[in-house]
């Protein structure tokens, strides 16, 4: 039975993972809101919210779970070739607002986004807070690819990408891959498969180990970084 979360108690405990439903895979609990303490929380548990316009909030831990080791990044021939003719600009956290809008376009005109308005706004105020960072790559002047996410510790959890021009967002992805490694990350959560990130190294593995992973390093300092939390 999924748990119900209280939307007045920010601090209250996330159930244990393995409550998670097997179908859908990972659906943990329901409600709650979507507080910057609420959702560090849950990240810091190998929990995060994705829900539609129709639905309450809804919280998730997959199982298995897809995760990069930094050192472990896949760079194809293709895709080093374009890094090294430097199509694109990158830069970090200069347009994080606007890389969440980008995120949240539906991918074709019959779906919807799970980057609801709600979800939006919780992300921008993580990152005024110091915790959700960007990743930006620009064609032209033009925004035309990036990612974000949470950097706890030393996890990285990538939360969404998108790209307008071939390559831009796995070349924006590659870039803050690398820079995690130099500041000492340990783990890139990718959270579940696509064949998109399993081109970049991604791989599955149980749940309890990417717990126990989050355990080790969530409360670890990064060696180095331009990030402050």
């Amino acid at each position: 039975m999924l748990a119900i979360l209280d939307p007045n108690r920010a601090d209250q405990s996330f159930p244990s993972l393995s409550r998670a439903l097997t179908e859908p895979n990972g659906l943990l609990a329901v409600g709650g809101c979507l507080s910057t303490q609420r959702i560090i929380n849950a990240y810091r548990q190998g929990i995060f919210p994705w829900y539609s316009d129709e639905d309450p909030v809804l919280w998730w831990s997959p199982n298995p779970r897809l995760v990069i080791f930094p050192d472990r990044l896949h760079i194809s021939k293709s895709l080093q070739k374009t890094q090294r003719k430097k199509t694109f600009q990158l830069s970090f956290d200069t347009a994080f607002a606007d890389v969440v809008k980008a995120c949240a376009m539906p991918r074709d005109p019959n779906s919807g986004t799970w980057l609801v308005p709600e979800m939006q706004a919780a992300y921008i105020r993580l990152h005024e807070e110091g915790y959700a960072h960007s990743m930006e790559a620009w064609f032209q002047g033009e925004l035309v690819g990036g990612l974000y996410g949470i950097a706890i510790g030393q996890v990285f959890f990538g939360e969404s990408m998108f790209h307008s021009k071939t390559d831009a967002s796995k070349i924006a992805f590659v870039a803050l891959a690398q820079l995690l490694t130099q500041w000492g990350y340990q783990l890139i959560d990718c959270q579940v498969h696509t064949n998109h990130l399993a081109s970049l190294g991604a791989e599955e593995i149980p749940r309890a180990d990417f717990a126990a992973l989050l355990h080790r390093h969530h409360h670890r300092k990064p060696y180095a970084s331009a990030w402050q939390k």
